[in-house]
């Protein structure tokens, strides 16, 4: 089975093409919010590293979210072009278990806390433990909240391991936490490379791909141009 993986929910964006268990090509870059100028390119970069095509794809993984609202426009859009162009079937995944699967992955055997920072002092946060086929199954349901709210969601749970970008940027709410261990730098972003064997796994284990119609984000927030004007309609002129 060959899967190409397309991320671009966070300040990472990249591709990797996963291949009969393995990840066998991945370009990411992080930083500079160029979603739509790096997807494309490195799309094709590992593809032509892999020696596919993607009229070859099986499927393509590609992060839904939650996360940066203009990045995860391009991500999924990218996705749903290739797919209605091929007929490609697509698997969704979020940052969050995608975040979780790479710990779980590495060897952590208890529940993991993914937190990606959402920005306006917020994140969207949610607690993963180890599924029956290995994939992460949710503890809690996803929310965005103010990072003093992130504590809450580790409930007592001891052997935590709390990892994404919004746990490095808020970490000394963290850092106090009983039983809470922070992970390091390598897993502050969804890796295009986990969510490519996410993807993998999950039609293996039976999941439906899905059509590029039935595809969809998951924002769990506006755009921030959509805030800004609500904004200011609420302020109205006379307040201004």
């Amino acid at each position: 089975m060959i899967v190409l993986g397309i991320e671009s929910a966070t300040d990472l964006v990249g591709a990797a093409l996963h291949r009969e268990g393995e990840t066998v090509a991945e370009v990411c870059e992080t930083g500079g919010r160029r979603h739509a100028e790096v997807l494309a390119p490195a799309i094709a970069e590992v593809l032509g590293r892999a020696g596919v095509t993607l009229g070859e794809l099986d499927a393509i993984a590609v992060d839904v979210g939650p996360g940066l609202f203009t990045g995860l426009r391009v991500g999924v859009a990218t996705a749903k072009g290739i797919a209605q162009a091929l007929g490609t079937g697509l698997v969704g995944c979020t940052s969050l278990e995608t975040l979780a699967a790479a710990a779980l992955d590495g060897g952590w055997a208890g529940p993991v806390l993914a937190v990606v920072d959402a920005r306006r002092g917020e994140v969207f946060a949610a607690r993963y433990g180890r599924g029956p086929t290995g994939v992460p199954v949710a503890l809690s349901t996803p929310v965005r909240c103010r990072p003093e709210g992130i504590a809450a969601l580790v409930d007592g749970a001891t052997g935590t391991l709390a990892l994404g970008d919004g746990a490095v940027r808020y970490r000394e709410l963290l850092a106090d936490q009983a039983g809470v261990t922070l992970a390091d730098g390598t897993h502050a972003h969804p890796s295009p490379a986990t969510l490519a064997s996410l993807g993998a796994r999950r039609l293996a284990a039976g999941a439906p791909p899905l059509a590029a119609i039935d595809l969809q984000a998951q924002y769990m927030r506006g755009a921030d141009a959509r805030i800004n004007w609500v904004r200011r309609e609420s302020v109205g002129p006379a307040d201004a």
